[in-house]
């Protein structure tokens, strides 16, 4: 058999090597010990039944293949070398380490039981806050936004952001419209149009009482502040010969087959790739579907490779377990009622359990 060895146990890497398991040796790269759920992150911070759940161990994803819990520092077409000093060979490679952000969207814990702690304290501290402040009316803001106030109903929440509209991108103004409206509901303050004159003098999520201007002058006073902003794609690992694919921005230029230009069995997938549509859970799965289709082409001989095709940019955006707004062309925009049936209420989690063996809850 073929090995293939797939860098990252995220959305991506983990697809990958699940729908390889049974036709290559798959070796699987990840220096966590558990699978985060990233999509729960933010409701795993208010609710703490929820920061257990969204931390999957790695022992029941594949049933033939290796997961080997190392960080790669140096990859090439042909092989990869750990932070161990050991080196492993393969046939083919598929690059998944996805991005960083700022917690408590991500973690950069690599033991899920620090990272529970860390989400745990992290708790205790906003509870105690009156006020919040969240820097960015990005998605990761808004839905911060509304998981706090779903879970502490009254406590003040401002988000501010230097863009004149909430969510970047080509969404309908309706979406917004209606996030507006919801968000007002809840009584959630958005400052848009200005940013602050420098960051909080205290460390996000630290509960410290602190004033902060605006760049227009204004005083925003707060106990605890969250940095909503800031992706940043890990492809700092890649040898030369592959490092040609990094843009200026760290994302990785892909082939249509989802290949790094002039490789032929280097494949791309999530968020490191330097495609149109979002950074999501959802597009991460899309590009492993094509990525072990093709690989299994190039194995068998029998299928043509598949080119990949960004899809229209559609969004469901929760606001808390009952709240939220959803777009797509096909639909349009759907409500909170709609878009908690869709996502918020359960996140869509129990799907992803099945994926690494686990029950659902």
């Amino acid at each position: 058999m073929v090995d293939v060895v797939v860098i990252g146990g995220g959305f991506g890497g983990t697809a990958v090597a699940k729908a390889l398991d049974d036709i290559a040796d798959v070796t699987l790269v990840e220096p966590r010990d558990a699978f985060v759920y990233n999509v729960a992150a933010l409701r795993g911070l208010t609710d703490p039944a929820w920061t257990d759940r969204m931390f999957f161990p790695y022992d029941r994803l594949l049933r033939r293949g290796s997961v080997v819990r190392e960080r790669a520092v140096r990859v090439d077409a042909s092989k990869i070398e750990l932070g161990s000093g050991q080196r492993i060979d393969a046939d083919f490679v598929v690059l998944a380490t996805g991005s960083a952000y700022p917690f408590p969207a991500k973690t950069d814990d690599d033991d899920s039981a620090d990272a529970k702690a860390r989400f745990h304290a992290a708790r205790t501290r906003l509870a105690a806050a009156e006020r919040v402040l969240l820097l960015g009316a990005g998605a990761v803001g808004l839905e911060l936004a509304g998981e706090i106030t779903a879970a502490w109903p009254g406590k003040s929440v401002t988000i501010i952001d230097p863009a004149q509209d909430v969510l970047g991108g080509a969404y309908h103004p309706d979406l917004r419209a209606e996030l507006h409206r919801q968000l007002g509901e809840l009584g959630v303050e958005l400052i848009l149009g200005t940013g602050l004159r420098a960051d909080p003098p205290s460390r996000a999520g630290e509960l410290e009482t602190f004033t902060a201007l605006t760049r227009s002058g204004r005083a925003i006073a707060a106990d605890i502040w969250f940095r909503c902003f800031g992706v940043r794609p890990m492809t700092d690992y890649l040898a030369a010969e592959l490092s040609h694919a990094r843009r200026p921005d760290g994302y990785l230029e892909v082939t249509p087959e989802l290949r790094l230009p002039g490789q032929d069995r280097v494949f791309a997938v999530g968020d490191l790739v330097a495609t149109s549509e979002g950074k999501t859970a959802k597009a991460a799965g899309l590009h492993a579907d094509v990525v072990a289709a093709n690989i299994r082409a190039l194995i068998t001989g029998v299928d043509e490779l598949r080119g990949y095709r960004p899809g229209p940019e559609g969004i469901a955006l929760p606001l808390g377990p009952g709240g939220g707004a959803s777009y797509s062309p096909e639909v349009g925009v759907l409500g909170a009622e709609a878009t908690a049936r869709l996502k918020g209420a359960d996140l869509r989690i129990s799907a992803y359990r099945e994926v690494f063996g686990l029950a659902p809850q």
